[in-house]
């Protein structure tokens, strides 16, 4: 996986703007550099982490004025000699530029190869590398914060020391049967038990996040739904401060789904304004009501608009129905006009259906809504918006939205490679309650030893390495 050549790429974006960088990394950094730069410096007589201003010279043509960083490896974030070149932000000198180091012999980085110099290096982990791309993928503090935890090893430092008891129980276990007169194995399976018990514990800890990680990742999968009219464009408009759908008086206007995103106050909600849940006629709205109904079973949170303005219909009753098992927020819209429904009104539908759907559910599913999540609100005149922001925390973040400290799990490949060790671990737990000998207790012992170290890319196949990679972005 590991190529030993130099490399360079166009680190910032390549619209027009004040300063643009291309990035050099590998053994002939320096000295093929060096061969275009004119300054008061030469390039290959620079002190590591210095910088020096002059000119990129194509043979006797002056491209640009720059600014050259010079990194000397093994401390550098590739762990190679690397040299930053700051010129002038226009594509054009960017490109020749590059084209000009590459006629030297060097080759355009592949996307995510500095990263991935980096981790093969042994500068960071497996874990660190992706949240690299994830600090760039940012959209709220939320997911920022998350990300530079990340960053910063703390993952790292939960699976090490999980792979470490193992390790240890692993090896005793070995060393036992190899020498049994020094090292005996009585009792052993009972202490064993406690500690993968624990260990289980710790990992169930990490999983537990796994959700609210997804969320702070890649949004409130927010699903906008009701009858035709009930307001559910407007209530977009409203979230988003802008005229983003179309808004008439005539049931029916929305006829697909419409996706958008915002933050509010660090929480990013991904917004679908869907068509208005009715029995209708109309071939292409009945298409547009089944594509609502697919939205209400993939959303993380509905947003369920009743006119208040207006009496409740059937499809009111319907669409109440469908969000009770759900995580839900009841908005009776329009309260800038005179109201005819209340939340008592809705409150007398909801327990009238409640006994019926409490039955229906699993252990595992959600309760219905309760009287807390109902807001009068005005998409009209903004009223009510802030307490649908609290009420969004409450149900997804209990009440606290503040990352600086806490480990949480964003990954789905991080999450796969948990359920799997656990289930070794589980069956580390049922060998030992069948009384298996200890030999057979290490091939699971080692199973979650493996799937631990995917998550750190101790034990990562080089193809899923390099699709990792290739997920990055340019010259990174």
């Amino acid at each position: 996986m590991y190529k030993n050549d130099t490399i360079a790429a166009i680190a910032t974006g390549m619209g027009k703007s004040a300063i643009g960088m291309i990035r050099v990394s590998g053994p002939e950094a320096i000295a093929i550099c060096d061969t275009i730069f004119t300054g008061k410096k030469r390039i290959k007589d620079m002190d590591t982490f210095t910088a020096a201003f002059g000119r990129i010279m194509c043979e006797e043509e002056i491209l640009d004025e720059a600014v050259v960083l010079v990194m000397k490896g093994p401390h550098t974030f590739t762990t190679e000699d690397t040299v930053e070149i700051d010129l002038h932000g226009g594509p054009f000198v960017m490109k020749r530029v590059l084209e000009l180091l590459i006629s030297k012999g060097i080759r355009v980085a592949e996307p995510g190869e500095f990263t991935k110099r980096a981790f093969l290096g042994g500068r960071i982990d497996m874990s660190e590398a992706e949240a690299v791309m994830d600090v760039i993928s940012a959209e709220s503090d939320m997911a920022l914060r998350t990300s530079v935890n990340q960053l910063t090893g703390r993952l790292k430092q939960e699976i090490v020391l999980l792979r470490e008891k193992i390790l240890y129980n692993t090896a005793y276990i070995e060393s036992a049967l190899d020498d049994p007169e020094n090292y005996s194995l009585d009792g052993f399976s009972q202490k064993l038990e406690g500690e993968v018990k624990e260990l289980n514990h710790k990992i169930d800890g990490l999983l537990v996040t796994t959700d609210e990680g997804r969320i702070i990742r890649e949004g409130i999968r927010t699903a906008i739904i009701g009858r035709p009219n009930a307001g559910k464009s407007s209530i977009l408009n409203m979230l988003l401060g802008e005229n983003r759908a179309i808004v008439t008086d005539t049931p029916g206007t929305t006829r697909d789904t419409l996706e958008e995103f915002i933050s509010l106050d660090g929480i990013v909600l991904k917004l679908i304004d869907t068509a208005g849940i009715r029995d209708t006629a109309d071939v292409i709205e009945r298409m547009g009501v089944e594509r609502a109904r697919e939205c209400v079973r993939d959303a993380d949170l509905l947003l369920v608009v009743i006119d208040g303005s207006d009496e409740i219909t059937e499809d009111d009753r319907e669409i109440l129905r469908l969000s009770m098992n759900r995580k839900s927020i009841i908005l009776i819209n329009k309260n800038d006009k005179d109201q005819i429904i209340s939340e008592d009104d809705l409150m007398r539908i909801i327990e009238a259906n409640r006994e019926s759907i409490v039955e229906a559910l699993d252990s595992s599913d959600e309760l219905p809504v309760d009287s807390q999540r109902i807001i009068s609100i005005s998409a009209k005149s903004g009223d009510g918006l802030e307490l649908l922001k609290e009420q969004i925390r409450e149900i997804f973040f209990k009440g606290e939205v503040d990352y600086n400290n806490q480990l949480c799990i964003t990954n789905a490949r991080h999450k796969q490679a948990l359920i799997n060790a656990r289930e070794s671990l589980n069956r580390v737990l049922e060998s030992i309650d069948n009384a298996m000998g200890e030999d057979f207790l290490t091939i699971d012992l080692m199973a979650a030893y493996e799937f631990l170290g995917q998550i750190i890319g101790e034990t990562l196949e080089d193809d899923l390495a390099d699709k990792i990679f290739s997920e990055f972005c340019m010259g990174k």
